[in-house]
């Protein structure tokens, strides 16, 4: 995550806790809030107890070279996506990029373990199908919290379904080599946030659901923030 995002997380959490109708905003944004702090409780459960520590070890092991080609691997798998979701949402100049980084990264950079495109000036882009049917007007809906997944919301959860159908690493026949790769992705994404995590203040579940909210308002106007509306936080 870079400092651009991971400042944004801060500086639009922060904003939220400390507005005067928060609690008539939270109604808006959660009216599920009893499940999804149940569902909430029951994954960081799961991650204090086994994926943390699993994900502890397994940057304690891996050299740091080794752990981000990994990254560059499972990145390069994405972009395969966000090319898709690009041509979905009609913004042919970004999947060229997109479709040359693929191409640049998967062949010169060993199968995306060695990002040469980024270098190369071929910067990545993010997109998901949520984000797509956000372009396309679609509002996020409530806030939903899914077990192992995590942060969502009705929105993102629907696009979850198509984004899966477009994953590489589910076309693979070898099912101990997929489930393999979706292991070691979770892992790799895990990795990612062990630092991020610290900026959590205050109750956990509001400071994160407030972080998810915005930053995926965000993603949709591609950082466009003179068309951001904070209305709905």
């Amino acid at each position: 995550m870079n400092k651009k995002i991971k400042g944004f997380l801060v500086a639009s959490a922060l904003a939220a806790s400390l507005s005067q109708n928060a609690v008539a905003q939270e109604v808006d944004v959660d009216p599920w809030e009893g499940f999804n702090r149940a569902m909430f409780s029951f994954n960081d459960t799961l991650d204090t107890y086994a994926l943390k520590p699993l994900t502890q070890g397994y940057k304690a092991v891996m050299p740091d070279a080794a752990e981000k080609g990994v990254s560059n691997f499972f990145d390069n798998l994405a972009d395969v996506g966000t090319l898709i979701n690009n041509l979905l949402q009609g913004k042919v100049d970004n999947a060229v990029h997109d479709l040359a980084r693929v191409s640049f990264n998967s062949t010169f950079g060993l199968a995306g373990f060695i990002d040469v495109a980024t270098p190369m000036g071929i910067e990545k882009n993010n997109e998901d199908f949520g984000q797509t049917l956000g372009y396309w007007g679609v509002e996020s809906g409530p806030y939903l919290v899914l077990p192992f997944f995590g942060p969502s919301s009705v929105r993102d959860g629907v696009g979850k379904i198509p984004d899966s159908m477009v994953d590489p690493v589910s076309h693979l026949d070898d099912t101990g080599a997929r489930n393999a790769l979706y292991l070691t992705r979770v892992i790799d994404s895990r990795s990612r946030l062990l630092e991020t995590e610290k900026l959590i203040s205050g109750d956990k579940y509001t400071f994160i659901r407030d972080a998810y909210l915005q930053k995926r308002e965000f993603d949709v106007l591609d950082g466009n923030l003179d068309n951001y509306d904070d209305s709905n936080f």
